[in-house]
């Protein structure tokens, strides 16, 4: 029924379409521009997937396209649960979303290529019935052989395409039989050269390196060789921007056209994203995949401008750019074929930028809000008191602390827990510091109680100064350690004027109480 269903599908998209396909141009950048990326959910989206997302997603919205997202799932040994709507998911956070996808749907579904198997089937039987494919019954024992024969004599592996040749009562014979089969493309010689938007004229001699692709598995799923064509065909993909390792293979996808007498798509081979070493990124990194940055509190615009800032096609290089700078940068002409590499050590200064711009909008400010609230809660949990969760307590930690900190999750490390947890201070550690510790506060509690809620950094830096005068000759830097001391509980960290103004001068009051009672006892 299924079957059915996406056949009836399929052929209707087809019927209405194939006027525009056979007339539509190969040039650079006309006509409607129709791009997409095609993973397999086979893994989760990881940084060398964003890119060629992010770089697809940019072309189109130059040009006034449609960014379109097909799963390629046909390896269904391999899928992993979960993985194809993760892969949306992230697309979606990464602020790359799709204009068309298994989700959102569109009018050239289905978008699973498991979904498109009848449309698959009745492609190869147009191959075979036009002698540009055949059956092949070649066992893998025979095929093993072979390969192994091939590495012995030091030659690179190739399938000798035996069952090319066989008679067609042979192969009927084969097939009456029920005899296991998969479908292979006739590669031929004399390939026409093409040019790649990015790598320019390009041609490779597919034929005398290689043994006929196989297009059809025996389990009658289509190879990537197929499948891919065949959707960009009738999802009238006008351009193709792909990793450089498919550069190769284009020469052959290009026969497959030519025999089905379709026009291609317009080519561009993307160069490799590649560790700071020239290593080559790997999925066996766990620190690549989009969903590992979302837990780290990396923010998309940070992935998205270091991603595009490592590699080429702008018209000019920055840091801090968001999507519609990028779109707005973007020329396609100054991709090169170079390795762009990644330097993720600087991904917190990326991030931070980001951070800034994000506390500085109110839209975005409140979202931050509402993700530190939870944050505080998981992390402090019962110890924290109720005036912290409040918006325009958090808000104002943000905008003092914004320049200073990398992501949010390091408002709730050890070294900021003083703005959600009052710390204990230990009155053997005041003593040690000072014996004027009750004088000094005394006279922050006299500052504060004067300042009333007027608090700023510049004057409390000033009104500090002014204090420390009031002391029985204890430097700056030793009344400002107690006062840290008193505030946090810490030895390090902003200044006592910022710490000051974040907690507000109720709470500065309340620690400075407790110093009192500390000095008082000891």
């Amino acid at each position: 029924m299924l079957t059915q269903r996406c056949f009836r599908c399929v052929t209707a998209v087809r019927n209405t379409l194939v006027k525009l396909q056979r007339t539509r141009g190969c040039s650079t950048v006309q006509g409607d521009v129709r791009v997409r990326f095609a993973p397999s959910p086979t893994g989760f989206l990881h940084l060398g997937g964003l890119r060629t997302a992010l770089y697809n997603y940019i072309f189109a919205k130059k040009y006034g396209g449609s960014f379109v997202l097909r799963l390629e799932d046909t390896d269904q040994s391999r899928l992993v649960p979960g993985a194809a709507e993760s892969i949306e998911d992230m697309l979606e956070w990464a602020g790359v979303p799709p204009d068309e996808s298994p989700r959102r749907g569109g009018p050239v579904g289905p978008y699973l290529q498991s979904q498109r198997l009848e449309l698959y089937r009745q492609t190869a039987e147009q191959l075979i019935q036009s002698k540009h494919a055949y059956y092949c019954f070649c066992s893998s024992q025979r095929l093993d052989l072979l390969k192994k024969e091939a590495l012995r004599s030091g030659q690179t592996p190739r399938y000798d395409n035996r069952c090319r040749h066989l008679r067609a009562e042979q192969v009927q014979e084969k097939l009456d039989q029920g005899a296991p089969h998969v479908i292979r493309f006739c590669l031929e010689e004399g390939v026409e050269p093409f040019q790649d938007l990015i790598c320019g004229r390009s041609h490779h001699e597919v034929a005398q390196v290689e043994g006929d692709p196989v297009v059809m598995k025996a389990d009658g799923f289509p190879t990537y060789h197929l499948a891919n064509i065949v959707d960009d065909h009738y999802m009238r993909i006008s351009h193709v921007l792909r990793g450089s390792e498919w550069l190769i293979s284009t020469s052959k996808h290009l026969l497959m056209y030519r025999a089905l007498d379709w026009q291609p798509p317009t080519f561009g081979h993307l160069p490799l994203l590649l560790n700071k070493n020239g290593s080559k990124l790997s999925k066996r990194q766990g620190d690549i995949f989009l969903q590992s940055f979302q837990r780290d509190g990396v923010l998309p615009e940070a992935l998205l401008d270091i991603t595009t800032r490592c590699g080429s096609g702008f018209n000019t290089i920055g840091i801090g750019r968001r999507i519609d700078e990028l779109i707005a940068e973007f020329n396609p002409s100054k991709i090169t074929t170079h390795s762009a590499l990644l330097d993720l050590e600087k991904l917190p200064e990326f991030n931070r930028i980001h951070l800034q711009r994000h506390i500085e909008d109110e839209g975005q400010c409140a979202t931050l809000i509402k993700d530190l609230q939870a944050q505080i809660q998981q992390v402090c949990g019962e110890q924290i008191q109720e005036e912290v969760l409040q918006e325009d307590y958090i808000r104002r930690v943000l905008h003092l602390r914004k320049g200073h900190i990398s992501s949010l999750k390091e408002l709730v490390s050890p070294a900021y827990s003083y703005l959600w947890v009052r710390p204990p201070v230990s009155s053997q550690l005041v003593s040690a510091m000072t014996a004027e510790a009750q004088h000094i506060a005394a006279l922050v509690l006299k500052l504060i109680a004067e300042r009333g809620e007027e608090l700023t950094v510049d004057r409390l830096n000033k009104d500090l100064k002014t204090l420390v005068k009031q002391t029985k000759g204890i430097k700056y830097g030793e009344v400002m350690k107690l006062l840290r001391l008193a505030l946090s509980g810490l030895q390090q960290g902003p200044s006592v004027a910022e710490m000051m103004v974040c907690l507000g001068p109720e709470e500065v009051s309340h620690r400075f109480q407790k110093l009192l009672q500390l000095s008082e006892t000891s």
